[in-house]
């Protein structure tokens, strides 16, 4: 095994796990997900099937990565996020239609944030904690608040930057 895999955390043989991930306690990795190298999934995570995540994805206590949901590399998801992948759910319905959900290269997620499915957020974006997402976020920009709305950009590193120093 080219990973950590933590002695109470479930790991389908048929999931993809890149080399140097770490996989923490009662994680629940199933059968068809893909996730890159050098991960970090902590405690309390479940990962479906069709998930897909990068390389340097830190995905924090507490959340659930749902079908349909692509993660690009070296993405943040702070503890509890939720990502939602039914736009209109119902107990045992048999007709949804699976929304995928796409957060870019270098996004960060705060704690508490909910990401509607069908939405791309933006290379190197900041979703503030407890932000609701439901509608494309740009590259750079820093959303807070229900509904999420921007105030201001950010550079790769995180830092606050006027938009005409993002070229």
């Amino acid at each position: 095994m080219s990973f950590f895999q933590h002695p109470t955390a479930l790991v389908s043989e048929q999931a993809h796990i890149g080399e140097g991930t770490r996989v923490w306690a009662f994680v629940n990795i199933m059968d068809g997900a893909v996730i890159g190298r050098n991960c970090n999934i902590c405690d309390h995570c479940y990962v479906e099937g069709k998930v897909r995540l990068g390389d340097q994805v830190t995905i924090k206590n507490n959340v659930p990565v749902y079908d349909g949901v692509i993660i690009e590399d070296n993405v943040f998801v702070g503890p509890n996020a939720t990502f939602v992948n039914d736009r209109h759910p119902r107990s045992r319905s048999s007709g949804w239609t699976l929304e995928p959900t796409l957060l870019r290269k270098g996004a960060s997620i705060g704690a508490n944030a909910t990401v509607m499915c069908g939405v791309t957020v933006g290379e190197y974006a900041v979703i503030g904690a407890g932000c609701v997402v439901v509608r494309d976020v740009p590259p750079h920009a820093v959303m807070v608040g229900n509904p999420a709305r921007q105030i201001g950009w950010v550079n790769k590193d995180g830092q606050r930057v006027n938009p005409e120093e993002l070229v």
